[in-house]
């Protein structure tokens, strides 16, 4: 079985801190896109057939930035093209604020079963700041849309340190965040990534960022609140009821194969990852050609394998099994990473209990510390 990733490129606004392959929606060739994408899941599968279609994670960009219209092409499509039961999961990345009940239901009469909604915070002074279209209200206008399609399966994203945000009012967030009542919901710190608005005004100096004390108290308070709240941290930055977590994202954290589908996507199939063109008319040249649209390819050694699914596994809270480690690449795990791993139990930032291998309460906040010591040398 393989897994589905779907990039959707267009948005109507960019946000200050995004620097997902993206572009605004006005003037694009959408209708072309969408066929071009159909024509390349058609093709990937005729070279990487697959029985099943795990998950399917129609990402962004912003899904819900296409018409009804334009949601029920793709979707026709994706189904057509995509072996998929009912019973699989089904995910859509959603704004507050485009997503009309008729949009929901186009949704709805092809299978999506999960919507993932960008909400990033709860206060509209900040939502400005960081360069977000929605309100507060919005938010809230759309838990009325899914009320009324009785859709319950949302998780939303929530951001934390960003500009000039304290710990007072990110506590307010996590209480509305946690109000609605939801099964799923990410936390993410804001990261500076190059190319982006707020990279360059970092740099200018025009960019208050609390400390990476108070970012750490931030992160310590959302595991209290969550975790009282019956939203049990399944992962680094995920936290569920138990049995909501996001399928489709435990296929890259378990290291499985899925397909990247669209321009800028990336995928992960046998020994190879591959990424397609990211500028749209560089997508759909070659297949206007009936070429794959793929501008690299890495094919991984044994070596680069076992690196991913140490640092991909060590991010989910139950950590990984030594046993299926052993069993996947015929090498014990102490004899690759013995070292390693006990400099780590005695730092304090791993454990082990029976099968398992985890972080630690430390080694969850400084988890990038841990990653990059199994980075094969």
């Amino acid at each position: 079985m393989t897994s589905a990733y779907i990039h959707i490129p267009f948005c109507e606004h960019i946000c200050f801190y995004c620097d997902f392959n993206k572009v605004f929606l006005e003037g694009q060739p959408v209708d072309e896109y969408i066929q071009a994408l159909i024509k390349e899941i058609r093709l990937t599968k005729e070279k990487y057939p697959s029985d099943d279609t795990e998950t399917i994670y129609i990402g962004g960009g912003t899904p819900t930035s296409l018409s009804a219209k334009q949601l029920d092409a793709l979707l026709k499509g994706v189904r057509e093209e995509l072996p998929f039961d009912d019973k699989n999961e089904f995910t859509v990345e959603a704004n507050p604020g485009d997503l009309t009940l008729e949009k929901l239901q186009v949704l709805q009469n092809y299978g999506v079963n999960r919507l993932s909604m960008g909400v990033q915070s709860f206060d509209d002074r900040l939502l400005k700041k960081i360069g977000r279209k929605h309100s507060v209200q919005d938010v809230y206008d759309t838990m009325k849309i899914f009320d009324i399609a009785d859709f319950r399966n949302v998780s939303i994203d929530l951001i934390f340190a960003l500009p000039n945000q304290t710990l007072e009012n990110f506590e307010d967030t996590l209480n509305k965040a946690l109000s609605l009542d939801l099964p799923h919901y990410s936390m993410y710190s804001l990261i500076l990534e190059n190319k982006t608005m707020f990279y360059n005004w970092a740099r200018q100096g025009r960019l208050h960022l609390p400390g990476i004390d108070t970012e750490g108290d931030m992160f310590e308070m959302a595991i209290d609140k969550m975790t009282k709240a019956g939203r049990n941290q399944y992962e680094v930055s995920n936290f569920s009821k138990p049995g909501m977590e996001s399928r489709h994202n435990l296929v890259y954290w378990n290291n499985e194969h899925y397909y990247g589908l669209g321009a800028g996507a990336s995928g992960y199939l046998g020994n190879v990852r591959y990424k397609n063109h990211g500028p749209i008319q560089h997508y759909l040249g070659p297949l206007r050609e009936d070429k794959l649209p793929t501008i690299t390819i890495d094919t991984l050694t044994k070596e680069n394998q076992m690196e991913e699914q140490m640092f991909l596994g060590l991010r989910k809270i139950e950590g990984i099994s030594i046993q299926q480690f052993e069993n996947k690449f015929e090498s014990s795990l102490d004899s690759v990473y013995g070292e390693t791993i006990t400099k780590l139990i005695k730092d304090e930032m791993l454990f082990k209990e029976g099968d398992r291998l985890a972080l630690t309460d430390r080694g969850l906040i400084l988890g990038n510390e841990v990653f990059k010591e199994f980075l094969l040398k």
